[in-house]
C-alpha cells in the first residue's frame, strides 16, 4: 500500500528538531519503525543544508511505494547540493558521504521553483540480511 506524508519546515533550528521528530513518529505509524534512525539523521541532514543556504520555503515529505520509503526536501533553491571535503575534526561536510552510504539512491531534481534533494531507503531487509 503506498502512503504519503508532508509537511511545510519553518525557517528556524527548532523545525530541525520537529522534523527529525515527525518523521520518526510517521515512520513507527507505518510500521517502519526499523528504519527511523538513518531517515532521522539523513533528513536532518538534507533538511539543514535547506534551511542553511536556501531562503524562501522548504518542504518534507515522506511517502512509501513497494519496498522503498522516498524522503524529499524541497526548497527555491535551484543550486544541487555540493560535495566538500570535511577535515577529520570538521563537524560538517559530511551529508553526500552519509547518503551515498546509508540510501539506496539519491538525488536532486529541479522543480519549476527550485529543487527536491530525495533519497530512498529499502523498507524491507534483504534476504541476505535476514539470514545474518
Amino acid at each position: 500500500m503506498a502512503r504519503k506524508a508532508s509537511r511545510p519546515l519553518d525557517r528556524d533550528r527548532a523545525s530541525l528538531r520537529q522534523a527529525r521528530h515527525w518523521v520518526v513518529n510517521q515512520l513507527q505509524e507505518w510500521g517502519l519503525g526499523r528504519l527511523t534512525d538513518s531517515a532521522e539523521l539523513l533528513v536532518s541532514e538534507v533538511a539543514t543544508n535547506a534551511l542553511r543556504y536556501t531562503r524562501g520555503s522548504v518542504h518534507l515529505s515522506l511517502r512509501t511505494r513497494g519496498a522503498r520509503l522516498t524522503c524529499e526536501v524541497e526548497d527555491t533553491s535551484h543550486t544541487g547540493p555540493a560535495r566538500r571535503r570535511a577535515g577529520t575534526d570538521a563537524e560538517s561536510g559530511r551529508g553526500l558521504e552519509l547518503l551515498d552510504a546509508l540510501t539506496e539512491s539519491w538525488g536532486t531534481t529541479q522543480t519549476a521553483t527550485g529543487k527536491t534533494v530525495w533519497f530512498e531507503l529499502k523498507t524491507s531487509p534483504s534476504a541476505t540480511e535476514t539470514t545474518l
